[in-house]
């Protein structure tokens, strides 16, 4: 039934612009839409242009949410190519946000986690995704 479908991934934040400077320029990510007080909120959408998939995040005048929950809060990307993830990490890095110890091990064996600047977390995962 959700076969095809877009997905979109979307949470508030307190630090719109950092948030959208480490999605941007940290992962690579476009802005594919924006929005300014909409009934209180700004937002913005980020994503790769084609896939089916994006981020929005949202910040509410005068209202704050806080950082992640936990420090397993993840996204994680599977890179299958070796030489494609070492270039993601290695933009990641460039931009100027450094690796961290990943809450759960198993993430640190192939793969290289980042915090953004809310406290949640993503992992450059050098692996074919297996269902």
């Amino acid at each position: 039934m959700l076969q095809g479908k877009i997905v979109r991934v979307a949470r508030p934040t307190d630090q719109l612009e950092e948030v959208v400077k480490f999605y941007t320029e940290g992962l690579g990510f476009q802005i594919l839409d924006h929005f300014e007080n909409h009934e209180g909120f700004d937002g913005v959408m980020l994503g790769i242009p084609g896939e089916p998939y994006h981020f929005e995040f949202t910040q509410q005048q005068e209202h704050s949410v806080g950082r992640a929950p936990t420090q397993d809060n993840l996204i994680v990307f599977y890179f299958p190519d070796q030489q494609e993830w070492q270039c993601a990490v290695d933009q990641i890095k460039v931009s100027g946000y450094k690796p961290i110890q990943s809450y759960n091990p198993y993430w640190d064996r192939s793969g290289v986690t980042f915090e953004d600047p809310d406290g949640y977390r993503i992992v450059l995962q050098n692996a074919t995704w297996e269902t």
